[in-house]
């Protein structure tokens, strides 16, 4: 007997950036996070965020969970675009086409593993693993409520770099969450931590 397949809905969220809109499936996409920010990464790792940077007006494509956030070229407006990129994320996703490719998450793994294990020794090593294990546990949560992420860059000298990904990236209140929320924990945690500054991914 053939089972019936429950239809794919989806439907989009604003986030706090203007540039970027989350596309919200009932359908899991990817356990775990993808950014990408250039085609050459997309092609390599994802058919589905390749595809899209194939429209001329995405700049950006984060997959996660359930979603996809895609930040647009300033100079389109949602109104004339979104409703293309939803159909045609609708059916990627109906078609149960791939959406990240096996071993992405062990090679992303890998290459942070290592620009860590170059930087980062005794003292400043165990500081790192408190400031990634309090990112990882409270402010990843909420900053993927709003389609985007946050990722542990570097630390030097008292200061916490992180990136910002997704809807973060470029959002004007981003800066506020940073400032007001991000530092503020990571300062009562963590004693070493003197500022928390962000990149934008």
């Amino acid at each position: 007997m053939e089972t019936v397949k429950s239809p794919v809905m989806l439907y989009t969220e604003q986030t706090p950036n203007p540039e970027t809109l989350k596309f919200v499936t009932n359908k899991m996409l990817y356990r775990g996070t993808a950014d990408f920010k250039d085609q050459p990464t997309a092609a390599e790792w994802s058919e589905l965020a390749d595809a899209l940077f194939a429209l001329p007006y995405v700049k950006g494509v984060y997959i996660c969970n359930n979603f996809v956030t895609v930040t647009k070229e300033f100079n389109y407006a949602w109104e004339d675009i979104m409703l293309q990129i939803k159909e045609f994320i609708k059916a990627w996703v109906t078609d149960e086409k791939p959406v990240i490719k096996e071993g992405f998450e062990a090679a992303m793994a890998e290459i942070a593993a290592q620009k860590e294990e170059s930087m980062y020794q005794g003292q400043d090593g165990e500081t790192v693993k408190k400031i990634k294990d309090l990112i990882d546990q409270y402010v990843k949560p909420a900053v993927e409520m709003d389609g985007g992420n946050i990722e542990f860059k570097s630390y030097f000298d008292g200061v916490v770099t992180v990136i910002l990904q997704g809807s973060c990236s470029g959002c004007p209140s981003s800066t506020i969450t940073l400032k007001a929320g991000i530092e503020g924990m990571l300062k009562r945690m963590v004693p070493e931590v003197r500022e928390v500054v962000s990149e934008m991914g």
